[in-house]
């Protein structure tokens, strides 16, 4: 055994010291896994180059830029200060520690960093965009301004600009010109929700009602699966007198977030109402669930279970409420009431009279010409225009106004963009992205809606007789992987490099061990071991199957770094891409139609290889793989997502739409959304 053991040792001694030299090779691996999201793998690769090669500012870079993506902010921060260390002028490494300050509220050490970076690249539209953030942050309104005229003169089109510019001047109060570039951000980019939101807010404020919930229904259009468009829709429609169009909002609303407070208070109070006060009880149990301080929800909710006959579940709400705000006479009113209904006759007495002390106080101080010292009802009589108006701003702590609907502060409704400060905001939601190809993997993404199940008999017997540690999957929903499960993947390449020294003409160990290289990110030694499978069988069509996936994965990866890296005007550079990338797709296309020739009744060959031919431009040959994958599967939504965009982008859109309108009945969400946009 142990002779066994030392041989093998000697085996893979030379791999082991060239993986500790080979520094650009594990430097791609790593970036391989950090382009296709998979982060924590990732830093595990960077880790060793930073071993090998500290003086490189690379790894620091990139692990920072993954830690980020981690929500590991601190540790950004910190891989960045080395990567600045190392390379100062390298704009990337002060965007990424820009954000991550932001992200921590750092928010004068971020702009030093913008402007740092922008003494680089004075052209850079995210760097400007995040300038810009920071400054609206700090309320220092004019350099923010300032910054966002900059940014327009560099990118005119940039609707987001205008949005933010439109929040500056709202904050300036001054609404004319805030509208004007809401007006212009909705003309540059009329399938951007964000747009009409925000002139939305506008109207609501203006009290131009029916206008706002016009401009929400387009943003609704557009983005089904937002809860604020429909708690805004609301309160446009319940100042419209429209209180079922308003509940069906707010229960809309709860369908999508089902935590959010202001959907189930205001539902509450329309539930009470109308006179549902069960469930109008159980809308103001989850309010105080979230917030069990809040006076105005527990006032209501003793309103209703008086309503109701509990008694009791009303006095301990009222007393609550009492013995924060002990001058709220309105309490001692529905208590005294409550307490005579439960026959306590003493208590109730007490309550009506300490409502007559408050209306003598009340006159005294009246006749003496004096404020009233009860800060509660002094504010609700002193702020008429408040007290006239049917909702409260949900920091409004006045419990004179439990009776009103509660709507975002000022701060909160005006900010009409979201999530652009995570360095991804060239991923607009005007960009329409099909379905993946499928790929056999141990793990898959959780999502909320159910799809139909990926099934194929080889891979369900694999299954059945265990030949892998867990089940084999068939997924185009990839999920990265846990630092437990590559440990676990690196330990199970050891156990099958064993293997294959006993019995290298096992084409399923040359597999076992390339899909554990493939999930690693080994792109390189996964490509090696699919090869050397097919050269010990030629019938295995697994390892055809995966071999195009790592190729294309190559590929994809590969076409990323020649534009991310293309000089402005290179003729012969785009030549050079072009043929790379006809090589690439040949050879992949000519592993997928071996899949097909091999299993013809693997509806994925033709799935993955519709997807290759529409990269191809070859769009008439991808709609018939396509026509035959769903022959065979008809329950197959990703086929009908993508024939319906191929179909559009073919200029078929009745086609298509009904290909679209298909997907998203099996659970394709996002078809919804491109439907609304090609049928406007």
């Amino acid at each position: 055994m142990n002779i066994r053991k030392l041989l093998l040792l000697f085996i893979f001694l030379p791999t082991m010291m060239l993986a500790q030299i080979n520094t650009d090779r594990v430097m791609a691996i790593a970036r391989n896994a950090l382009y296709f999201e998979d982060y924590v793998l990732s830093i595990q690769y960077f880790n060793q180059v930073v071993s090998a090669k500290p003086y490189l500012y690379e790894p620091y870079f990139y692990r920072g830029m993954a830690k980020f993506y981690l929500d590991d902010y601190v540790g950004a921060e910190k891989d960045c200060n080395q990567a600045i260390e190392r390379n100062p002028f390298v704009v990337g490494a002060y965007q990424i520690r820009g954000l991550s300050r932001i992200r921590q509220q750092k928010y004068v050490e971020a702009i030093q960093d913008y402007t740092t970076a922008l003494r680089i690249d004075p052209e850079n539209i995210v760097l400007w965009h995040n300038l810009s953030l920071c400054h609206l942050q700090q309320k220092d309104y004019d350099k923010a301004k300032d910054d966002l005229n900059r940014l327009l003169e560099v990118s005119p089109r940039y609707a987001t600009a205008y949005l933010m510019r439109g929040e500056v001047l709202l904050n300036e109060k001054d609404t004319v010109q805030a509208l004007k570039d809401y007006d212009k951000a909705i003309e540059l980019e009329k399938f951007e929700p964000g747009g009409w939101s925000a002139r939305a807010l506008v109207k609501l404020k203006q009290e131009k009602y029916q206008e706002a919930e016009e401009d929400l229904n387009q943003a609704i259009r557009l983005s089904v699966r937002n809860a604020g468009y429909y708690i805004n829709r609301a309160l446009a429609r319940f100042h419209q007198n429209n209180l079922r169009g308003a509940m069906s909002d707010y229960d809309l609303a709860l369908d999508i977030e089902p935590g959010n407070f202001m959907g189930h208070y205001n539902r509450g109070l329309l539930r009470a109402q109308v006179g549902d006060d069960n469930r109008a009880i159980e809308d103001f149990d989850f309010v105080l669930g979230i917030d069990p301080d809040d006076m105005m929800a527990t006032y209501n909710r003793g309103l209703l279970r008086a309503q109701t006959g509990d008694y009791r579940g009303a006095i301990m709400d009222f007393s609550r409420v009492l013995s924060v705000y002990p001058e709220f006479t309105a309490g001692y009113y529905q208590r005294a009431e409550a307490r005579k209904k439960i026959g306590d006759s003493r208590g109730a007495q007490q309550d009506e009279f300490a409502i007559m002390r408050a209306q003598i106080d009340r006159l005294n101080q009246q006749s003496s010409n004096k404020q009233p010292q009860d800060t509660i009802t002094s504010t609700a009589t002193a702020d008429e225009e408040d007290a006239a108006t049917t909702t409260r701003k949900r920091s409004d702590k006045n419990v004179e106004n439990y009776h009103k609907l509660v709507i975002a502060d000022d701060t909160e409704m005006n900010r009409t963009y979201a999530n652009d400060n995570r360095g991804r905001v060239q991923d607009r939601n005007v960009n329409i992205k099909p379905e993946g190809l499928f790929v056999f993997s141990f793990y898959e993404k959780a999502t909320d809606l159910k799809r139909t199940l990926h099934f194929y008999r080889y891979v369900d017997e694999l299954n059945h007789n265990k030949t892998f540690s867990r089940d084999l999957l068939i997924t185009n929903n990839e999920a990265p992987l846990s630092a437990d499960q590559v440990n676990l993947h690196f330990s199970l390449i050891d156990q099958h490099s064993a293997d294959i020294v006993v019995n290298e003409n096992d084409p399923m160990k040359r597999f076992m061990r390339g899909l554990d290289f493939y999930l690693v990110q080994d792109f390189s030694n996964a490509m090696n071991d699919f090869t050397q499978c097919i050269l010990v069988d030629e019938s295995f069509f697994p390892a055809y199957f995966m071999r195009a996936i790592v190729r294309f994965k190559q590929f994809e990866y590969q076409m990323a770094e020649n534009q991310a890296q293309q000089p402005v005007a290179p003729a012969l550079g785009q030549l050079r891409v072009d043929k790379v990338e006809t090589m690439d797709y040949t050879l992949i296309r000519r592993d997928l139609d071996k899949v097909i020739d091999l299993v013809p009744d693997f509806v994925y060959g033709y799935y993955n290889r519709a997807c290759l031919l529409t990269q191809m431009k070859e769009y008439r040959s991808a709609i018939s793989d396509y026509d035959k994958a769903l022959q065979m599967k008809p329950d197959f939504a990703e086929a009908y997502y993508n024939r319906g965009l191929t179909n559009i982008f073919l200029g078929n859109n009745r086609q298509g739409i009904a290909d679209l309108s298909k997907a998203g009945e099996l659970g394709i969400a996002s078809a919804y959304n491109v439907i609304k946009r090609f049928t406007e």
